[in-house]
């Protein structure tokens, strides 16, 4: 499982360096230069890089089930596959139907929403995730929930909205290198602290 932290760290820093990016283009420009979607980016990329962390650490917990590793969850047994993937599954032996069976089935959905990164979870661990990791960061669940889903929130606002206010159409959400860093910041611990928890 050391991969899905690994990459999550590359992809976090990669995220990070668009934050970078941003710094160093304001400092040579103007601010008649909008360079904010830069920081539009940087939060577009720090869910992204939650969401493929989530989806890598279900698919090697649960073929960890799968081998023996780990002891099954409820999840784990009530995930369904199809029964092709089963006839070669008997054929072939090992795990490699089962990695691909999760690949197709986990690769409609996202592990961004608390209740979708616990559900995820529960497919190879059986522990009390948030409250867990609420307990590592220091802080209650309910905050380390709401800040997420604010995160995804905005995140949402700018993939699916085009960051548009409502209010004042064709003028953007404000956004701060500040409020960005903040965000990277707390996915990053978010995610390590997961690791710690359910590795």
């Amino acid at each position: 499982m050391h991969s899905a932290i690994q990459e999550f760290r590359s992809n976090i820093e990669r995220a990070r360096a668009l934050g970078g990016l941003y710094v160093a283009l304001s400092g040579m420009t103007t601010p008649a230069v909008d360079a904010t979607d830069i920081l539009r980016a940087q939060m577009v990329s720090i869910v992204s890089a939650l969401d493929q962390y989530v989806h890598e650490l279900t698919r090697l917990g649960m073929l960890e089930v799968f081998n023996g590793l780990r002891p099954p969850t409820d999840a784990f047994l009530r995930f369904q596959v199809t029964i092709d993937a089963v006839m070669v599954g008997l054929k072939t032996g090992g795990s490699l139907w089962l990695e691909e069976e999760i690949r197709e089935k986990h690769g409609y959905l996202a592990f961004q929403h608390p209740d979708k990164i616990a559900d995820a979870i529960r497919h190879f661990s059986p522990c009390e995730l948030w409250s867990a990791v609420a307990f590592g960061l220091g802080l209650s669940v309910n905050d380390v929930k709401t800040r997420l889903k604010l995160i995804i929130d905005r995140r949402n606002k700018i993939a699916h909205e085009a960051d548009l206010d409502p209010s004042y159409p064709g003028v953007r959400w404000a956004i701060s290198y500040q409020d960005i860093e903040s965000a990277t910041n707390f996915i990053e611990n978010l995610c390590e602290q997961i690791h710690v928890v359910v590795v």
